[in-house]
């Protein structure tokens, strides 16, 4: 069925930025990150590619994103970061679910789980070296691997990992960076003197994992790497390749006259008569609202700025004298393989991150998957 746009995911592209992310981490296992709908390019789909592309864990921010995988049939160590009282940790346990510990509180209710599911909870526990988010520091760590621990003798629970989570990673050099990696090894030391026998340390996210190998430790955790767009833009693409093109066939074209007003609040006129072309795409599929008069697109060969505010549904571009037959396609960001903006521009061209840019794009928008990885391991 035609569909007015489309986000199409290069599956290959996430393998072999996972193997190129593989070879940066040296001996460390990956753990590709697809949280968040794989930051907008499908759970299971984008996790499978990522696994065909040599990752060996999966995390997630949410435990229905972990059971989700599950149901897939995808049933390789899966991390979940965050949680709050009340979920059903229980089905976690029973289906093998790693699960982030960062306060007491946690502990309590997995213990009560792995008494209902019949076997341990696996748990990492967080540290908080220094991104004050998540994660316990202070005597907060001393007292959470007490309690893990006390747990796990119990038979409750398994302390399989540490990990932790960089808050300047993408700006080499910062100062924070060697506190951070300092406080995390004494973090470490302090859980296994007290008895934990770890399976993993990790604390590298993408730009870690790419520009720092005294962070690597036994697990990378790559997120936006992972679909080909750089964490650290100063340094350049890394060979990263980006994996989602956002299309959109053109559903009108017509002549104005010049002093046209375009779109709401006519931020927009034309200045001589012209073409426009109505583009079927909006801030209700996750076209940010402020790029309007601002984000480039490619259509009919040029690149071609919003005419006017960005609709719900839709948004104006100017083609000049240039012509567009409605159905046409519209290139809104890519690889740049054709002269299309990427998501990296239009970030830069708004003040944010490329993170931002892929996961907004909607549910209304299908995603649409080729390359020779789809339904890889983890099937």
């Amino acid at each position: 069925m035609r569909v007015p746009a489309e986000a199409r995911v290069d599956l290959d592209a996430i393998a072999a930025n996972v193997g190129l992310l593989r070879e940066r981490a040296g001996g460390a296992e990956v753990m590709a990150m697809v949280k968040a709908e794989a930051y907008g390019h499908g759970l299971v789909e984008a996790g499978r590619a990522a696994l065909a592309g040599g990752a060996t864990w999966l995390g997630v921010a949410k435990l229905a994103e972990a059971l989700a995988l599950r149901d897939a049939g995808v049933d390789v160590r899966t991390l979940v970061c965050l949680a709050v009282p009340g979920e059903p940790f229980e089905q976690a346990v029973a289906r093998g679910v790693d699960l982030t510990v960062g306060a007491p509180w946690l502990v309590d209710e997995l213990v009560r789980a792995a008494e209902e599911a019949g076997r341990p909870a696996r748990v990492h526990l967080k540290a908080d070296t220094g991104m004050t988010r998540g994660g316990a520091r202070g005597q907060d760590w001393h007292d959470l691997v007490d309690a893990a621990l006390k747990a796990e003798a119990a038979g409750h629970l398994r302390v399989v990992g540490v990990m932790s989570h960089f808050a300047c990673a993408d700006e080499p050099g910062h100062p924070s960076i060697g506190t951070q990696i300092g406080a995390f090894t004494e973090m470490v030391e302090h859980a296994e003197k007290a008895g934990a026998r770890l399976e993993v340390r990790h604390l590298a996210n993408s730009a870690a994992a790419l520009t720092l190998p005294e962070a690597r430790f036994d697990v990378v955790r790559p997120g936006i790497a992972t679909y080909g767009l750089t964490p650290v833009p100063s340094l350049g693409t890394f060979g990263l390749r980006p994996a989602m093109t956002l299309v959109a066939d053109a559903a009108l074209v017509k002549r104005v006259p010049a002093g046209s007003g375009v779109s709401y609040g006519y931020t927009y006129f034309t200045a001589r008569e012209t073409n426009l072309a109505v583009v079927p795409a909006g801030y209700g599929d996750g076209i940010p609202r402020h790029g309007s008069n601002v984000l480039e697109v490619l259509a009919a060969g040029r690149r071609r700025t919003i005419a006017g505010r960005v609709c719900m549904d839709q948004f104006v571009i100017d083609l000049g004298d240039d012509e567009l037959a409605p159905g046409e396609e519209i290139v809104l960001f890519g690889p740049g393989d054709r002269g299309e903006p990427t998501a990296q521009e239009w970030a830069e061209a708004l003040g944010t991150i490329s993170y931002e840019i892929v996961t907004r794009i909607g549910s209304r928008v299908p995603r649409t998957y080729r390359g020779r990885t789809r339904g890889g391991k983890g099937a």
